[in-house]
């Protein structure tokens, strides 16, 4: 019987190798085989037309947070902050993904990258330059959470904290290969969350917006922490109709 390559093969086999079956092609054949995730073996995954490279093994970016940050950065822009100068946080970074977006969509944003991890920050440098993007624009920082920010607030928060209850079965290709410290938050998967809304207060601008990612099954939790705060809560449906993100902002007058 003929062997049908899979579509991760394909996918690494053309961008990792030009389409030469050379016996590191062989070799990563092997780790796919594994269970490992593609992004891994081939080294970076697509976002919002970027190649973010994960190095230092962040959490893959996936297509929901894909599809919620193109929705936060399409609304920036028709406002007309496309070209006005903002302060834009990508929290809880990872792998910069949101916020190299940000640089490349927002010419006038400043954008600061948040993440707790310092192994992570060479791959957020390394996403801004293989994109070629404005590193005169950026502000990497390594702390937890609001802490390395001095008294800095924000005009837009973009995260996409932990948010997984510990005790919840993951699938293998996630559980076993990325980063447990990306993934889970507490008994509830709120421990994070609830610590950025007691935060954002003074973080966020009068005028500023947080997109929080959060778990669909404890979105009506999430929400209800950020009205606690003094907020107002929206909670948006991804692509694919799950409760997905939170929308915060400071009560209208």
């Amino acid at each position: 019987m003929e062997y049908t390559m899979t579509q991760d093969e394909q996918w690494l086999l053309r961008e990792k190798y030009a389409g030469k079956e050379t016996p590191g092609y062989e070799a990563d054949k092997r780790r796919l085989a594994s269970g490992e995730p593609a992004a891994y073996v081939i080294g970076w995954q697509p976002f919002l037309g970027l190649k973010i490279h994960l190095d230092s093994r962040t959490l893959i970016p996936r297509p929901e947070t894909e599809w919620w940050a193109e929705q936060l950065i399409h609304m920036l822009s028709a406002a007309g902050n496309a070209g006005t100068a903002i302060t834009f946080l990508d929290l809880c970074a990872g792998s910069g993904a949101i916020g190299c977006a940000a640089l490349a969509r927002l010419p006038q944003a400043r954008v600061y990258f948040g993440e707790i991890d310092p192994a992570h920050e060479a791959t957020i440098r390394k996403n801004m330059r293989e994109n070629a993007l404005d590193a005169e624009r950026a502000d990497i920082r390594i702390g937890d959470l609001f802490a390395p920010f001095d008294t800095l607030r924000f005009d837009v928060i973009a995260a996409n904290p932990p948010y997984i209850p510990e005790k919840r079965v993951l699938p293998e290709s996630v559980a076993a290969w990325e980063p447990a410290s990306a993934l889970y938050a507490g008994t509830d998967g709120l421990s994070l969350i609830r610590r950025i809304a007691a935060e954002l207060p003074g973080r966020l601008s009068k005028d500023g917006v947080a997109w929080i990612e959060c778990d669909s099954e404890h979105a009506e939790a999430a929400r209800e922490l950020f009205e606690k705060s003094g907020f107002s809560a929206e909670i948006r449906a991804d692509q694919y109709g799950a409760p997905r993100v939170l929308v915060v902002s400071f009560p209208k007058p």
